[in-house]
């Protein structure tokens, strides 16, 4: 059984949407980046999400980083 990671930084939430993407693009034909022990879409792209294998972009983490980069140019 594949479980969600326990990790500070990360939500549940953005698990589990990144997988769902990950197991469509499989699903779609894409390649596993993992050998194939599993068929399953799915479980495949939790692991690879879980390894860190499947990149994704947090915008609201990158938003914070620019807004707060606008305020200390403003600042100047």
């Amino acid at each position: 059984m594949h479980s969600i990671p326990d990790d500070v930084d990360a939500s549940t939430y953005r698990f589990i949407i990144v997988s769902a993407k990950r197991a469509r693009q499989l699903q779609n034909g894409q390649r596993s980046l993992l050998p194939a022990t599993n068929k399953k879409p799915t479980t495949l792209a939790m692991e690879e999400t879980r390894r860190g294998l499947v990149p994704y972009t947090d915008l609201t983490q990158e938003e914070a980083l620019l807004a707060a980069q606008e305020r200390l140019a403003a600042a100047e």
